[in-house]
């Protein structure tokens, strides 16, 4: 292999692995966003872990986003819990600000 065939391949992995990384921190950070909505919703039991399989199971890009935190305020609303977009937002940064930091321990 030439020097630049061996950086490209380098590079690929490099990408390969942060792309991974990044999938596993969202799935985390909807995992534990799904457990927050729960028990802001007073949901128990099974309840509580079809409601977190739900929310945990939404795919992870941009516009999905949008939609949970949609799907989320609408819950909440539903349940007379009051919680603007701006508060469900916030939550899931500090979620995936978690959901990082975990990944990267590997504690999940």
């Amino acid at each position: 292999m030439t020097l630049f065939q061996d950086r490209e391949q380098a590079f690929e992995q490099m990408f390969t692995h942060d792309e991974e990384a990044r999938f596993r921190a969202l799935a985390r950070r909807n995992k534990l966003l799904g457990q927050w909505a729960a028990t802001q919703l007073g949901l128990v039991g099974q309840k509580a872990d079809a409601y977190v399989s739900e929310i945990s199971q939404s795919l992870v890009a941009r516009i999905v986003d949008e939609a949970l935190v949609e799907k989320l305020r609408t819950d909440f609303e539903a349940n007379g819990i009051n919680q603007s977009d701006e508060q469900i937002r916030e939550k899931m940064a500090e979620l995936m600000t978690a959901a990082i930091a975990q990944i990267r321990s590997s504690t999940w």
